[in-house]
């Protein structure tokens, strides 16, 4: 039952991605905010579709902590579900994502329309330079940096692997960061095709206010977003035992590096 309900829910969730994006075409030639507003309303459907068809809800925690105009939001990365849903609580935002996603038919035109930040991921430092002058440029037009700190979706209770270059971001902006904690790759892990019934939360943490030097910020951020992912897993294991063998599944299955 649990493949059967996952299977439908893969089916609906690109059925929908497709048709909304049809739909939305002529949003291509409006400003960038109409774009955003579809990301919007394709999060907003596939929490919908998660909800009824696998039974996985959500919880949002924190929103009080979400501030208006620019601000550097540090999520954890687990999962599909997030990447999604982070929008849904910002006016104007931009990701830094992988470049290739931005040649995807439909998908890349509506990423260049929201003019989201592309990079090449294999030139490394080399694009350090490059990613702060785009990200003074998206600030200075009030927008929220959406970055995830670790470059990729790693497993639910995997050892952290955070780099560096988001604390050089952070000192060189001059900007607060805002970071987020969950526990999505307990339900829809990375690279799996079930679907999981449960709760997923994601929780806004305290903001860490500018001018703290890059090593005291990075740790402060990675020990923060750590150690709430890690009790927001807890909770949920307590919840469902079984969860238990996604945890060690990751721990044993984790990449690596990025």
């Amino acid at each position: 039952m649990l493949f059967l309900r996952s299977l439908l829910f893969h089916i609906a969730f690109f059925v929908s991605l497709m048709a909304l994006q049809i739909i939305w075409l002529p949003a291509l030639l409006m400003k960038r905010h109409a774009s955003m507003t579809l990301g919007r309303v394709w999060g907003r459907t596939s929490l919908f579709l998660l909800e009824k068809i696998v039974g996985l809800k959500f919880e949002f925690r924190g929103l009080e902590n979400i501030p208006k105009g620019p601000v550097i939001v540090a999520c954890k990365h687990q999962s599909t579900w997030e990447t999604f849903v982070l929008p849904l609580h910002s006016p104007d935002f931009s990701y830094i994502l992988k470049r290739e996603l931005v040649f995807i038919p439909f998908f890349g035109w509506y990423l260049m329309g929201a003019e989201q930040i592309g990079i090449d991921r294999a030139k490394g430092g080399k694009l350090l330079p490059q990613l702060i002058e785009k990200t003074k440029a998206l600030f200075a037009q009030g927008r929220q940096l959406f970055i995830f700190p670790e470059g990729t979706r790693r497993p639910a209770g995997a050892p952290p692997l955070y780099k560096f270059g988001v604390a050089m971001l952070y000192r060189e902006t001059g900007a607060a960061c805002l970071p987020v904690a969950l526990n999505s790759g307990l339900f829809w892990a990375r690279q799996a095709f079930i679907v999981r019934p449960g709760t997923v939360v994601i929780e806004y943490l305290p903001i860490i206010p500018p001018g703290l030097e890059p090593r005291e910020f990075f740790e402060r951020m990675q020990d923060t977003i750590e150690s709430a992912s890690d009790r927001l897993i807890a909770e949920a294991v307590a919840r469902d035992p079984s969860l238990a063998a996604v945890v060690e599944r990751g721990r044993k299955e984790a990449p690596a590096s990025a």
